[in-house]
């Protein structure tokens, strides 16, 4: 289920992106820009981080995988390497069986629907694991907010050894429905922003990274990729450092200018106060001391 900050982040993603195509100097075609408009994405963390979706075809150089529905490829998948490692044993690197040509992984039990997608990849038997599997479940779902149909990757799963299985939840990873998605890494490690959530006790147990990660599903087109969406992050630690320590500053030099404001002020008021005149009391004239004194001298 959604949580409420993708609700928003898709509504303010939509429109600021219908800005950004109704001001582009390199329009499109009637046709495709009703068609952009429709399922285009900005990501929220891009709007102040310059790094910006590119609507360039993203292009790796490996070959995707693709699962079929009714003749025609409904999710297309690749990545430039794939590892898994099991706490503290050897690092596997499954690039090759996965996407190389020679190699081809089973990915014969995967299954399209409109709103839900499986891609299953069968390695079988792989070092000490028995009939290795990685699966990945998609959906579509249609927001009223955006009012367009969007994609996710709702889990990663291994399952391996028969019947363990680790699950990852991939709650970030979406895009809208005519576009693609594209992360440098989807992994569970924090260095990576860990876009992958393990969710059960088998799950802790592994590190799983896609690099160069690529995925389309529901609205895919003559077997290519549409227009990436990236994953590019706004609130990774150095930013957010940055910001705390701009935000400091900022309060810093409010405070100044608050105390310099004040001292002028107080400056002004002493000034005033020099100026003030304050009439003195006229001395009184020295034959009326002196009858005074003679006064004094009687009495």
């Amino acid at each position: 289920m959604a949580t409420p900050w993708k609700h928003c982040s898709i509504l303010l993603l939509s429109l600021l992106l219908h800005l950004q195509s109704s001001t582009c100097l390199d329009r499109p075609p009637a046709h495709s820009l009703q068609r952009l408009h429709r399922g285009s994405y900005f990501r929220f963390e891009e709007l102040l981080y310059p790094s910006l979706p590119s609507r360039i075809p993203h292009v790796a150089p490996v070959s995707p995988l693709q699962v079929f529905s009714d003749g025609e490829p409904c999710v297309l998948f690749q990545a430039r390497r794939l590892s898994l490692r099991l706490e503290k044993q050897k690092q596997l690197d499954l690039t090759e069986r996965a996407f190389s040509p020679q190699k081809s992984v089973d990915t014969s039990q995967s299954v399209c629907r409109r709103d839900k997608a499986t891609l299953l990849m069968r390695f079988g038997d792989v070092e000490d694991l028995r009939g290795l599997s990685i699966r990945l479940q998609l959906s579509n779902t249609f927001y009223e907010s955006s009012g367009q149909w969007w994609f996710s990757v709702d889990s990663v799963s291994l399952l391996y050894n028969t019947s363990e299985e680790a699950v990852f939840n991939a709650s970030e990873v979406y895009a809208p429905a005519s576009s693609s998605y594209h992360c440098l890494h989807v992994s569970n490690l924090q260095r990576h922003s860990a876009l992958l959530l393990p969710s059960t006790d088998h799950a802790r147990r592994w590190t799983i990274t896609f690099t160069d990660f690529q995925i389309q599903a529901f609205n895919v087109s003559s077997g290519k990729f549409s227009p990436a969406s990236d994953c590019a992050t706004f609130l990774t630690p150095a930013i957010l450092m940055g910001l705390v320590t701009s935000l400091i500053l900022l309060l810093v030099l409010a405070y100044a200018l608050h105390m310099v404001i004040h001292l002028k002020h107080i400056e002004h008021e002493d000034e005033h106060k020099a100026d003030t005149y304050y009439p003195q009391t006229p001395e009184q004239p020295e034959h009326c001391y002196v009858e005074n004194m003679a006064e004094k001298n009687i009495l």
